[in-house]
């Protein structure tokens, strides 16, 4: 009567479609719920899949070959393609001015990285992939794990039986301690320079205050006698009008309150609110008079500020020029947020999909702007799949264009890691293709981030874990392990060292830095419940993107340059 159970729970040589699917389940139920479990609030997340699927491949399950590559490639795929929509809207903002420092920071640990596992390799005998999978491990890059195993793919095709190791052995071995070893090195170096984690974070907001200003408001009333009988455009002068937005205006002796135009004209006593950074809105009350206490102007039961969300894709990809909301509905666009970043409401501002624009004026007219701009958040709730597939597919084939290098065995390419990660990325910055939307809400990008790499890691370890012990014993295990703590060990120190003591870099700047140049959430995890902040995140996702794409050609390069 349960035979069938014991069909499908037993391991089998030829795995049917049905028990590859219950196995999968398996690895990545049992490896959330370890992934759970937390030490001193450290714990494996996502990776707990890995090591589950390690234990099982190890007891002799398995997976079809072919059904092993979908799930592992397709996981990887749509991991890189969630984390390139989630951090493409600020990464071209954080590649200026210290941004450029940090990844260049972090692209020089690569190539330390890099480096270090050359030394080991040429002084250990150890093999080249192998070396590849110690060194991805160490610094916890599941997508250049992927992306070494798929160029020795490439290369198996063209030396027929020859056997190569595979990478993912030294990647498990090494892996628990890449993702605590940053955590203990954030730490250690704490203690070390002493750092005054309240001093830092205050010293981070002024200094953000100081480069990158939010926008104000101030009310202006009209005293300055080169004002009166002029427009708005004749006194603050086409180029300040585009950099401060007039909302309101009161005409003086009365409580009339309206949305003024580029053509009004300004009477002595007028009193205006003003939008914009804090050194224009100085400029334009000089040019009109002086700051306003007036109370009328914001009580007007006929003009309102009202929070629009774009939902409507024919509104989106247009600037806000484009849209002429002034001229067309009476009222006026003052803020856009974006990604938790507050933008003044610049004309040339492309508007996407799930942008939040603050507009004030009458409120009727602010009913037709709604319309125009859609303010359906539960159209938001249902992710564009026609975007996400084009995109991965665009990804695809940027992944797999060949890039001939002389002297090298096969082609490199920056892979199917790379490839979608970097077209999510341009995708989320420009809001899309044509006129299906990017935008996905918190919740379906983390699905996608978390199930992706569930089933990379469900299918590498259960595809590892067959000949996992018998490599650790015949490779001196114990040496891998210590060839990683080295690896994770010395490119932290100069990260730490050179971004602390030569660039002056803030430390909760740097922990974030240590997090995404080894892209490990664990260590992010840590740095959000320890520092109390999303300063270390920020820097996470400004050198996450670059970071992975080099180390993904880093790995790619080690086995095509070293492999004997």
């Amino acid at each position: 009567m349960f035979n069938f159970l014991k069909e499908l729970l037993t391991p089998s040589a030829e795995p049917t479609t049905v028990q590859s699917i219950l196995l999968i389940a398996a690895a990545i139920a049992g490896g959330v719920l370890l992934g759970r479990l937390k030490i001193a609030r450290v714990g494996l997340g996502a990776a707990g899949v890995l090591f589950v699927g390690l234990l099982l491949g190890h007891f002799q399950y398995t997976l079809h070959l072919e059904t092993m590559h979908l799930v592992r490639d397709f996981g990887l795929i749509l991991f890189v393609y969630a984390i390139g929509l989630q951090v493409g809207p600020s990464f071209f903002t954080s590649l200026k001015k210290e941004g450029m420092v940090m990844n260049g920071i972090a692209v020089a640990t690569v190539a330390v990285s890099f480096l270090l596992a050359w030394l080991i390799m040429r002084n250990s005998g150890t093999s080249a992939e192998h070396m590849a999978g110690i060194m991805t491990g160490a610094v916890t890059n599941t997508p250049s794990m992927g992306a070494a195993k798929n160029v020795l793919k490439e290369i198996a095709g063209t030396q027929q039986g020859r056997s190569f190791g595979d990478p993912a052995n030294g990647y498990a071995i090494t892996y628990p301690f890449g993702a605590l070893g940053g955590i203990l090195m954030i730490l250690l170096f704490q203690r070390l320079f002493r750092v005054d984690l309240q001093r830092e974070q205050h010293l981070f907001d002024a200094k953000r205050a100081k480069e990158y200003p939010h926008p104000a408001s101030v009310k202006c009333r009209v005293t300055n006698e080169a004002a009166f009988g002029k427009t708005l455009v004749e006194v603050l002068g086409t180029e300040l009008m585009k950099e401060v937005i007039v909302t309101r205006l009161k005409c003086s002796g009365t409580t009339k309150v309206l949305t003024p135009s580029a053509g009004t004209v300004l009477q002595e006593r007028d009193v205006l609110m003003l939008v914009g950074l804090p050194q224009d809105l100085e400029e334009a009350v000089q040019r009109m008079g002086r700051p306003s206490t007036d109370t009328f102007i914001t009580s007007d039961e006929e003009i309102e500020t009202r929070d629009i969300t774009v939902t409507r894709s024919k509104a989106a990809q247009q600037t806000l020029a484009q849209l002429n909301f002034d001229a067309q509905y009476g009222v006026k666009v003052t803020r856009v947020f974006r990604a938790a970043i507050e933008m003044v409401a610049n004309p040339e501002l492309v508007i996407h999909v799930g942008d939040t624009v603050r507009v004030v004026g009458p409120k009727t007219q602010l009913n037709e702007a709604e319309k125009v701009l859609g303010n359906s958040p539960r159209r938001l709730s249902e992710p564009e799949l026609a975007t996400i597939f084009l995109g991965i597919m665009l990804g695809i084939v940027l992944g797999s264009i060949p890039l001939i290098i002389p002297g090298l065995p096969v082609p490199v390419k920056i892979g199917i890691a790379a490839g979608p990660l970097i077209v999510a990325i341009f995708i989320s910055r420009y809001g899309g293709l044509a006129h299906l939307h990017s935008f996905m809400n918190q919740s379906a990008a983390w699905f996608m981030r978390d199930f992706g790499i569930c089933l990379f890691f469900a299918a590498v370890g259960i595809n590892a874990g067959k000949t996992l012990y018998q490599n650790f014993m015949a490779n001196s295990g114990w040496w891998w392990l210590l060839y990683g703590v080295i690896i994770t060990l010395v490119p932290a120190i100069f990260l730490m060292i050179t971004a602390r003591l030569v660039f002056k870099i803030n430390f909760l700047q740097i922990a974030g830095m240590m997090g995404g140049t080894y892209t490990s959430p664990p260590t992010l995890a840590f740095c959000n419940s320890y520092f109390k902040g999303d300063v270390p995140a920020q820097a996470y996702a400004t050198v996450f993107p670059l970071v992975t794409i080099a180390r993904i050609l880093a790995a790619q390069l080690f086995i095509l340059l070293f492999m004997r």
